[in-house]
């Protein structure tokens, strides 16, 4: 099996590429590199990987059969995507366009990387695929959600139009190893601040809540999604709900830093819930998540203090 992962050298793309070589596929890793870095990918000695350095917006070409196109590229942080406005609403139009002409080309399955982002700030919670969501187009949080939002729009077209077979998983926060500690996602920047003896800054009053999901048990849902004959949304990420308080604070008491913790104001349409519904993922794939948030950071922690930096 042979399968092009544009956005391949970022922080779940490059898992996803670790685990297709382990199964035994031949991989071709695309990537601009404009979030995505080299050193993700860098362990990678098996002569089943090539990295093509390329702008998914522009016309993609790939020489051979390929059997799936897997679409990650996309910045996915909010300082990314506010810092690449521009830049994340063409790789969630214009990219997810060539991705899907080039998977209709080679007769490929598809599998689009979306995001719970596309729930905006719900008003339904927990969050079950059938929800619209709460989007504000015109906000600045609104140049990826609308990408991703337009992105699984554009899927199911040609899944509808062209027949193809398409998948689409919308990802709830995922964390571990690879991530950049200045991405701005919570986990990383709580790690970050508590190694260096900085106080953990908090948004808001913290009671914002999220549901962290280890990306082993995310790449693990993804795969038994590609083989699942199912082309409507599923949510993939973990149930269990906490606040980000809570989780300042278990990230000082698991890496034994004695910061304090700082508030500051709430960023502009910044979700005040997000829990998945996975009755889905349950009973579609027999999936839920295994590693606990206790033993992923740990695992995070440890791979940051040997000097892990993250693309």
């Amino acid at each position: 099996m042979r399968v092009l992962v544009t956005g391949g050298a970022g922080f779940i793309g490059s898992h996803i590429c670790d685990d297709l070589l382990a199964r035994g596929w031949d991989v071709v890793c695309m990537d601009n590199l404009l979030t995505g870095s080299m050193a993700n990918v860098a362990h990678i000695r098996e002569p089943r990987f090539t990295f093509v350095k390329h702008d998914v917006t522009n016309f993609i070409d790939v020489e051979g059969p390929l059997d799936y196109v897997l679409h990650f590229a996309s910045p996915a942080s909010p300082i990314d995507y506010l810092e690449l406005p521009i830049q994340t609403l063409k790789v969630g139009s214009l990219g997810t366009h060539r991705a899907l002409g080039l998977a209709k080309a080679k007769t490929a399955k598809f599998l689009l990387a979306s995001t719970s982002e596309v729930y905006g700030d719900p008003l339904v919670h927990p969050q079950r695929e059938d929800y619209w969501g709460n989007v504000n187009p015109v906000g600045p949080r609104g140049v990826y959600d609308e990408a991703k939002r337009f992105a699984e729009a554009i899927t199911m077209a040609y899944h509808r139009f062209h027949g193809l077979d398409t998948r689409i998983v919308r990802i709830f926060n995922t964390y571990g190893s690879r991530m950049r500690l200045t991405d701005g996602r919570a986990v990383p920047t709580f790690i970050r601040q508590a190694l260096a003896g900085e106080p953990l800054t908090v948004y808001g009053d913290g009671s914002q809540t999220r549901s962290f999901i280890y990306v082993s048990d995310l790449v693990d849902g993804i795969w038994r999604l590609m083989n699942a004959a199912f082309n409507d949304p599923v949510n993939l990420g973990n149930p269990r709900e906490m606040t980000l308080l809570e989780l300042a604070k278990q990230v000082l008491r698991l890496s034994g830093a004695r910061s304090e913790i700082v508030f500051r104001p709430l960023p502009t349409d910044d979700p005040k819930v997000r829990q998945p519904n996975i009755s889905r993922a349950r009973a579609l794939l027999g999936w839920e998540p295994r590693v606990e948030l206790d033993e992923g950071l740990r695992q995070t922690i440890e791979w940051y203090r040997r000097g892990g930096a993250g693309a």
